[in-house]
């Protein structure tokens, strides 16, 4: 049988990389916006999103949350290629993109709570990782080199 933990890269560099993405990821959705939290009820964003194709906030908010993981996504494929089980990089994209929203609602940090967002970020997150497994097969060899 395979082992399949999760070890790290022996590339150091790629580790490098990931943790500055992942800072990024941190800076942009931890910054204080005031106090507090707001609750953003799902139907009613998925209606803003739905309505909202037209405006350039609604486009930039959109595009933000399904951009949000994919840098990180694409390098964690490489430095742990047992992400490159689609059901195990979905359940690290969706636990990504749920803890962030988590994170958000637990240090009140005045920014809106929501679920829509958290499937977003997984989506982009799922995305780039089945990219980068399914496509570049240099990249295979990236990790274990």
């Amino acid at each position: 049988m395979p082992d399949t933990r999760l070890t790290l890269s022996p590339r150091p560099g790629l580790q490098v990389l990931l943790g500055m993405s992942l800072a990024g990821v941190a800076a942009v959705t931890l910054t204080a916006e005031g106090t507090g939290w707001t609750w953003g009820a799902p139907s009613t964003e998925l209606r803003w999103y739905a309505t909202g194709l037209g405006s350039s906030a609604t486009l930039l908010q959109l595009v933000g949350n399904l951009s949000l993981l994919v840098l990180p996504a694409a390098l964690a494929v490489l430095v742990w290629p047992s992400l490159r089980r689609p059901a195990r990089l979905v359940a690290a994209a969706l636990t990504a993109g749920a803890a962030i929203e988590a994170l958000q609602w637990a240090i009140p940090l005045g920014r809106v709570v929501s679920p829509v967002d958290a499937l977003l970020n997984a989506a982009g997150a799922m995305t780039a990782g089945l990219l980068v497994s399914s496509f570049f097969p240099w990249a295979r060899g990236l990790a274990r080199a």
